[in-house]
């Protein structure tokens, strides 16, 4: 089992402590026989996975500098393996079972194209830096639900426990801040697709403010925050939500507004959070799977299960930029000529409900890559221990940022049958890198401002 820690110094008095970080021992290995971050550094025995080497660190010459579009550095590379329903059984130990399932369902259409493996995530030297001094400094806090004594990096780069590795998810660095406008579209089980929301979103991550200067000691302190207002469809258009989570997410609870323009007024929304459905998806996904978890992780009792190699999307640039959206928003899944999978190691790590708590999900399932630290793929049951739904992200890098991205993701409920892929980028200006926002534009009062028309 591996320990969590959050990006925080968070002091809370009497709150239980977790033990102290690894040992000087135990973190001689980042650097080593690990990365920077904890990964591997080797290749696996059969080479399908392949060394790491300090990542993807030249810009592709098909990308126009200044471009929130990124095409793929690896286009002209075919499939090593497909994978069909009539060879699942035979792959199936490096499948998660929403992959499974979904090969099950859908055996005319559905296949898993395996690309050679690239570990491409290179993060910027002072988080690597800082990632080193968490290993031995960065400890977690009430029962794991918070943290202290980190650095803005990646908290946890040997995890001894699930909190931690989730911890790792969730303050993973991928940017500062960045903007864009993306569109959701919705399929049901007859396979009629709809667009569900365009809308022009920006995130911000303020412990890497680079404006910050030493360490974090309030609870109140955000480590994430985004802002949405749609464009479309036109019913919609013009709503906002704003959300910001904070360290210590248990004093001081996801903060959340929302505009409608109908009402003119912007009101407190704390339901958007846990296991609210999220009506841009269709009743596919709960406004925890954002970015395949995010939000606070009191509900649950989380085990880390240990390290797998798996087939996940991975430097999925089609899918995520693509302008085509309906010829890869097929009916039952999305268009396999769409997905690019690779074989990578993940950290798995299992959540299931507190007793006395309840949510949506009795189970879930994370698959967290071991070079970025996102979560690449999730398995939800219900609560009789029944596949509920699956959740894909498409893993890509940002050569030109130095940041990884999680921003394309798929929801599947196998209980009605429908899907929603969302935050595809291509109908715009893709992804762009800014500078953090000033404070006042993370105000109610400035989102009801710019929401009413």
């Amino acid at each position: 089992m591996l320990r969590t820690t959050t990006i925080a110094l968070v002091l809370l008095g009497p709150a239980a402590h977790a033990p102290a970080a690894v040992s000087p021992e135990e973190a001689k290995q980042l650097g080593t026989t690990l990365t920077a971050v904890g990964a591997e550094k080797a290749g696996n025995k059969d080479g399908t996975i392949p060394e790491y080497t300090g990542g993807m660190r030249e810009i592709p010459a098909a990308y126009r500098k200044g471009s929130g579009i990124r095409p793929s550095p690896f286009d002209g590379e075919r499939p090593r393996l497909v994978i069909d329903a009539k060879s699942a059984a035979s792959q199936a130990e490096k499948l998660t079972e929403g992959t499974k399932e979904l090969l099950r369902r859908f055996p005319a259409s559905m296949r898993v194209d395996v690309y050679p493996t690239h570990r491409v995530v290179a993060l910027p030297p002072w988080i690597l830096a800082n990632t080193a001094k968490n290993a031995e400094h960065a400890t977690t806090v009430n029962g794991g639900l918070a943290v202290e004594g980190m650095l803005p990096g990646i908290p946890f780069p040997i995890p001894k426990s699930g909190h931690e590795a989730m911890w790792n998810h969730l303050l993973r660095y991928v940017g500062v801040a960045y903007t864009g406008h993306g569109e959701n579209w919705n399929m049901d089980a007859a396979g009629v697709a709809s667009l569900s929301s365009a809308s022009d979103f920006t995130y911000e991550y303020p412990l890497y403010n680079p404006r910050r200067s030493g360490a974090i000691v309030k609870d109140a302190d955000p480590y994430f925050m985004v802002q949405v207002t749609l464009t479309g469809p036109a019913r919609r258009a013009g709503e906002q939500i704003m959300a910001i989570d904070a360290v210590n997410p248990i004093a001081e609870p996801r903060n959340g507004w929302q505009y409608l323009p109908g009402q003119r007024r912007v009101k407190l929304a704390p339901q958007i959070a846990y296991d609210t459905p999220n009506a841009g998806s269709g009743g596919t996904a709960t406004f925890s799977d954002n970015l395949v978890f995010n939000g606070a992780m009191d509900r649950y009792d989380w085990r880390l299960v240990g390290k797998r190699e798996m087939y996940v999307p991975y430097n999925n640039y089609k899918l995520l930029y693509t302008p085509d959206v309906k010829s890869a928003v097929t009916p039952n899944h999305v268009n396999p000529d769409f997905m690019r999978w690779e074989v990578h190691r993940v950290w798995v790590v299992e959540a299931t409900v507190k007793p006395g708590q309840r949510d949506l999900y009795g189970k879930r399932v994370f698959y967290l890559d071991e070079d970025s630290w996102g979560a690449l793929a999730a398995d939800q049951y219900d609560a009789k221990g029944q596949l509920f739904r699956a959740t894909f992200a498409g893993m890509t890098y940002s050569y030109d940022a130095g940041a990884p991205s999680l921003d394309s993701t798929i929801y599947h409920d196998f209980a009605t049958g429908a899907y929603s892929a969302t935050g595809l980028l291509g109908s715009g200006e893709g992804l762009r890198y800014i500078d953090p926002l000033p404070e006042l534009k993370w105000t109610p009062e400035s989102m009801g401002g710019a929401g009413i028309r």
